[in-house]
């Protein structure tokens, strides 16, 4: 193994203890407030040690090799990295947000029949509420169902309340 492989191991040896701290968190059901203090804790050093680690490594290693680009691209995205310290209802991973663009990302060649560039960002509002809906776990059909009639009619101030969350407490 050569140093840079040994650099890049120790990352993301750092970078498993950031996440092994969340699944507790999760594990323990920690409220926001307890997880944001736990990661404070325990996990702002070992981020500290990351980014010093990522300049040291930056300074030692070709630019265009992969593990220069790595570094390069975490060191610029240092300041967004950081806000999982700042707000506990930020996730260490995208791996939701991405699973949930997933369909969209597979439907798009079908979807190049929409019509007009003006029909992008409505299906985009679209599939934003249905997967409001289903994070939420609410009835899509439903929600559509009892939200659309009439929508038109409606004042722009009153669209917030329509929104999938706030539709669901307004149920209960």
């Amino acid at each position: 193994m050569n140093g840079d492989d040994a650099a890049a191991v120790q990352m993301v040896m750092r970078m498993d203890g950031l996440f092994l701290v969340d699944r507790e968190a999760r594990r323990q059901q920690m409220t926001v407030e307890e997880r944001l203090a736990v990661r404070r804790q325990h996990v702002e050093t070992w981020a500290d040690e990351i980014r010093q680690e990522c300049e040291k490594v930056k300074a030692t290693v070709l630019p265009k090799s992969a593990l220069g680009k790595a570094v390069s691209y975490t060191l610029g995205q240092w300041p967004k990295l950081r806000r999982v310290f700042d707000y506990a209802e930020v996730e260490l991973s995208n791996n939701l947000a991405e699973n949930s663009m997933r369909p969209v990302a597979l439907g798009r060649k079908n979807w190049l029949h929409v019509g007009s560039a003006k029909a992008g960002p409505k299906v985009a509002a679209i599939l934003s509420i249905v997967e409001s809906c289903r994070r939420l776990r609410l009835p899509v059909r439903e929600y559509l169902l009892d939200i659309l009639p009439g929508l038109d009619g409606r004042k722009l101030s009153e669209v917030a309340l329509l929104a999938p969350a706030n539709w669901s407490a307004a149920r209960i």
